[in-house]
């Protein structure tokens, strides 16, 4: 075995997912290619390496490294190097050069032991020179757990999330339970966690594996929307997994449920399996949903008729009779569900409703499950919405410690009325919380489209409330004679009913474009998307024109789509500063979306510098407006209003979003709609999908691709089954005593 040393100066190649790296090394007095897998290097550092020389038939002379260690830069430039490489959220090239000149080959020990002295250098005051020293601190702590991890083939990016979940307690989690990683640390499945306990000689029968094994898949089931999953499927699936006897995962079920770590329920003979979270949920809606049905609102005193035909006059509408059925069911019922496609009038009927309640006197609190519906409905109402989340108040408890809903049974919402929009996004988990915070007397009315896609969270929350029979329900089915003469709300409907679209007629809004190859269907889409379509409607190619894709792999999925929009629409240029991460670029002007919610993340008002609150969630949609490099920190504004500012650890948040997935764009609203059509899997390509696409459309949509393509996903009416309770739970409310028999009660 050969061993180098020297200082790298450049990164030339890494691999985010395995660390394989390409790097150049500078020793006194060369400069070397090494290559291997690194865990954690940066430009700057100086390591030592051991390992052969080889000669690579294209790259020529390379040193492929087996071990090596990190050693502290000896040299101002080293050290110079090193702080300057980003490797440090805060210090950039100027700053390093600052902290060099005036230190010289003392800054390492001065950040480490004697960190105010900082606060000397211009630009550094006492936050951020204890925010240097926390980094610094973090970087040489995560060295070694790194190297840790490294043993057990943990990718850095992995590797970087489990520090980030356990701290300088890594090592000692992992050594004593490993199967932890699959319930703590996002992105790290089960499957992960095991390969990592096998190499640790953990057996393949061991309790905490097979107790870990049974949560991944009852969490697998309701990361794919179920509330419950049935005990002879979870039984098989899990034995399956594990090669283990169901009779062991079976024994593991009866334990976690005498330890009360999930529920067993009988829904009408099924032995239904809950996590405890999605139970209570499950039960607290359908208790909360019937106590405010059947509520007694007081008596109307008035005549409902002649106030809906004074409203009518001021705002000068002519209400159909299903929507005069629901203004009156507002008022009479304490709890009604309002369901309608496009065109059918909701906004309409949303407006009446408020205007009748505000001449009656009584307060009334809109929301909506994310930012961009809520700002919808506040533009289509001219009266204040705001997200579920924010309605409830989200944010830190009394101990500072935990995020939760403010707004609950102790302190529930002061309203007379609360009106939901977009309630087909709502999943078990926020309808429950939603609930808690509404006191009986308070009416509460659902609005959205139960033919949409269900919510990305578990459950079938707007479906199940109607097909229960449970609770008033008024369908507006009219497609008013204004709606009629859109192309999009008529093909909607057509799509929905199973009917073939009307394509193509002269100056309407749904246009078809035939293009056979994926290759042609993408060319097609830039340039509809960077000339076309923006010289045809006005609307701006990045904030106006919005690509929609059923899946997010292949030539004309959302990743490629991204990559290839963001080439034309916002290429590189000298005055945009830019930041990789992983395979994507961020640029100063790219369209991008939150994929995960992060109650914690704190905003400040562009408008309003005093206002600040906490909380981006997915599907949320914004712009990058600074990509800072000194400070390693992407600024994204999101709705035109809140300005976020993302640290280095939370760019795995963010995703390009010239182009995203029909399920991510629902709640939203764009004014031009692109969207190839290919083939692809059945149970992906539905008409449901379709249906829900074309609703997000406000003034334009173009389909681009295979015109078969469109029949067989109106042909293809397959909806997948979501395992939920709530409907049956409704239904059987009516009779309490006997549901209440059957259900197994949990300490709270």
């Amino acid at each position: 075995m050969d061993e180098i040393q020297g200082m790298i100066s450049e990164v030339v190649f890494r691999n985010e997912v395995n660390g394989y790296t390409v790097l150049e090394l500078q020793d006194d007095v060369e400069e070397n290619t090494v290559v291997g897998y690194f865990p954690y290097v940066n430009i700057g550092e100086t390591i030592k390496a051991v390992g052969t020389w080889v000669e690579h038939p294209d790259y020529g002379r390379q040193f492929k490294m087996e071990t090596y260690q990190v050693v502290t830069p000896a040299t101002l430039n080293g050290i110079e190097r090193y702080l300057s490489s980003g490797l440090i959220p805060g210090i950039g090239a100027a700053t390093a050069k600052k902290m060099v000149e005036k230190f010289g080959l003392d800054t390492l020990d001065i950040i480490q032991y004697n960190p105010q002295r900082l606060t000397e250098i211009d630009g550094i005051g006492q936050k951020k020179a204890q925010k240097i020293y926390e980094a610094f601190q973090e970087q040489r702590e995560l060295k070694d757990i790194m190297l840790f991890l490294e043993s057990y083939n943990i990718s850095p990016a992995y590797a970087v999330r489990i520090y980030k979940t356990y701290g300088a307690n890594t090592i000692k989690v992992i050594r004593e339970n490993p199967y932890n990683l699959a319930d703590d640390v996002f992105g790290i499945g089960f499957k992960m966690a095991d390969r990592i306990a096998q190499s640790m000689g953990i057996p393949l029968d061991s309790e905490y594996r097979i107790a870990s094994g049974t949560r991944y898949v009852l969490s697998q089931f309701h990361n794919n929307g179920h509330s419950y999953i049935p005990q002879d499927k979870l039984i098989k699936t899990a034995a399956e997994l594990l090669d283990v006897r169901e009779e062991a995962v079976e024994n593991m079920l009866m334990g976690l449920y005498i330890d009360r770590k999930i529920v067993v329920d009988d829904l009408d003979g099924v032995k239904a399996v809950y996590s405890i979270a999605f139970y209570k949920a499950e039960v607290g809606v359908a208790r909360r949903l019937l106590a405010l049905a059947q509520y007694p609102v007081f008596e109307v005193n008035f005549d409902i008729e002649h106030e809906i035909n004074q409203i009518e006059k001021e705002e000068g509408i002519c209400l159909a009779t299903n929507q005069k059925e629901a203004v009156e069911k507002a008022v009479t019922k304490g709890l009604l569900v309002v369901t309608g496609g496009p065109g059918t009038g909701k906004t309409t009927t949303i407006k009446a409703i408020i205007r009748l309640f505000e001449r009656m006197g009584l307060s009334v609190l809109l929301c909506a499950p994310t930012g961009r519906a809520a700002k919808r409905m506040q533009e289509a109402t001219g009266r204040e919405s705001k997200t579920i989340h924010r309605l409830l108040e989200y944010g830190y408890g009394d101990r500072d410690e935990d995020m939760m809903f403010q707004r609950n049974e102790d302190s529930p919402l002061e309203a007379n009325v609360v009106i939901v929009d977009e309630v087909s996004m709502v999943d078990i988990l926020l309808m429950n919380n939603l609930l808690k915070a509404i006191s009986e007397g308070t009416r509460l009315i659902l609005v959205g489209d139960v033919d949409q896609l269900p919510s990305v969270g578990p459950g079938c929350v707007l479906r199940d409330i109607i097909n229960s029979e449970a609770v008033t329900v008024v369908r507006l089915n009219e497609i008013f004679r204004q709606a009629q003469e859109s192309l999009i709300v008529v093909n909607a409907h057509r799509i929905n009913k199973g009917e073939a679209p009307i394509l193509n007629i002269k100056n309407k809004d749904f246009f078809f474009m035939r293009e056979e190859s994926q290759t042609g269907i993408l060319e097609k889409i830039k340039e509809l998307c960077k000339d076309r379509l923006p010289k045809y409607s006005g609307y701006s190619s990045i904030e106006g024109i919005q690509v929609l894709s059923p899946m997010k792999k292949g030539i004309c999925g959302v990743i490629n789509l991204n990559t290839e929009l963001q080439k034309i629409l916002n290429p590189p240029h000298p005055t945009k500063n830019e930041r990789q991460y992983r395979d994507m670029i961020f640029r100063e002007g790219d369209k991008v979306m939150q994929i995960r919610n992060n109650y914690k993340m704190k905003w400040q008002s562009l408008w309003d510098s005093d206002y600040e609150g906490e909380g981006v969630f997915n599907g949320d949609m914004g712009i990058i407006s600074k990509v800072d490099n000194e400070e390693q920190t992407v600024e994204v504004i999101f709705d035109g209003e809140r300005l976020v500012r993302y640290e280095p650890s939370d760019l795995d948040e963010l995703e390009l979003a010239y182009a995203v997935t029909v399920h991510k764009s629902q709640g939203s609203e764009f004014p031009v709609l692109v969207m190839p059509v290919i083939a692809g899997p059945p149970m992906l390509l539905t008409r449901n999908l379709l249906y829900t696409a074309l609703t997000r459309a406000k003034k334009m949509v173009v389909l681009v691709g295979q015109e078969r393509c469109i029949y067989s996903m109106i042909n293809n009416n397959y909806v997948t089954r979501r395992y939920s309770g709530l409907e049956y739970r409704l239904r059987r409310l009516g009779n309490w005593d006997e549901f209440m028999g059957n259900t197994i009660s949990i300490q709270e």
